[in-house]
């Protein structure tokens, strides 16, 4: 049964679903000190982060939704083999110390059935943890964007993970969490950028047009969050992207707005906690255009669009 919690930011007013009261508190996190153009992490400030790790090496990253499941990305897992897969949460470094972390074996892959390697579209993926793991300053479950979520192009965000820190250079010793600002790339932008047809209406995009910050190889499966009043909200899970941080080649993530039915129909009791994520003014991305571009539909066609009807 879905209770609904209304939350007041400045004049707004957003519909948050909850299924247990331990998700309330989605997306707050009480060591939020983290400062703006950092590159080290500070301990604490993205407690949702997850590490995947495969005989005893990160792989991929994914974040906490509830007490026993992780988000991440399809591909990160061509096959649905749970051996030798541990996933970290509450983990700062990949060496040394880590007195925070708590780590869980998974009993269960549940990629999206309508997944296409070849496109990369519907690039999710929802991993069973083998027990719950108990809330605490450093581990909690991120918001999850709800269907209607809106991010204009210029949206603030914020990329974490252990992946490279470009093509081919891995993160240096002792290898601590990285988050990366990058400010969403509307998808009309994205697919010139990207090549037209390649960015559907399941993907949402970020970067900078300079390049320079960006997720990479190691990223895949984390999430992309944007704050809106005291919550972190989840818009995206890192996808794929040509090179790391080239200019003008935007990554892109599976746009996590698209896939609240899936993801309950797969988690049936102590639901994600969703927020409705609206950007003001008007999208920008609306007056994009290059050739092969399809002009604006006077319907509305999805949550990225905000065609005019």
């Amino acid at each position: 049964m879905h209770c609904y919690t209304n939350v007041t930011y400045s004049t707004k007013t957003f519909q948050i679903t909850h299924h247990s009261l331990s998700l309330l508190d989605c997306g707050t996190p009480p060591l939020d000190t983290r400062i703006v153009g950092g590159q080290d992490a500070p301990a604490g400030s993205w407690p949702w982060q997850a590490s995947l790790h495969r005989s005893g090496s990160h792989f991929c990253g994914g974040s906490l939704i509830n007490k026993e499941w992780v988000l991440t990305a399809a591909h990160c897992f061509p096959s649905d083999s749970t051996s030798n897969l541990v996933v970290y949460v509450g983990r700062l470094s990949q060496q040394g110390s880590n007195p925070n972390e708590v780590n869980r074996t998974v009993t269960q892959i549940i990629r999206h059935p309508n997944y296409t390697r070849s496109t990369e579209d519907n690039d999710m993926c929802l991993l069973k943890l083998s027990s719950t793991v108990t809330f605490t300053n450093f581990i909690l479950p991120v918001c999850l964007a709800a269907p209607g979520s809106s991010f204009h192009a210029g949206a603030t965000s914020w990329v974490t993970g252990w992946g490279s820190i470009s093509s081919g250079v891995s993160l240096p010793s002792p290898q601590t969490l990285q988050e990366v600002y990058v400010p969403v790339v509307g998808n009309r932008q994205c697919n010139c950028n990207n090549g037209v047809g390649s960015i559907t209406d399941n993907m949402i995009c970020a970067g900078l047009s300079a390049g320079g910050k960006d997720s990479c190889q190691g990223d895949s499966g984390g999430p992309m969050v944007s704050k809106q009043g005291t919550r972190w909200i989840q818009s995206g899970v890192v996808s794929f992207g040509t090179g790391c941080a080239q200019a003008n080649l935007p990554g892109v993530y599976a746009r996590v707005s698209q896939y609240q039915t899936w993801i309950n129909t797969q988690i049936t009791s102590d639901q994600p906690g969703y927020v409705t994520f609206s950007s003001s003014g008007t999208d920008s991305d609306l007056s994009v255009s290059c050739t092969g571009l399809p002009n604006i539909p006077m319907t509305q066609g999805s949550d990225w669009g905000h065609y005019p009807v």
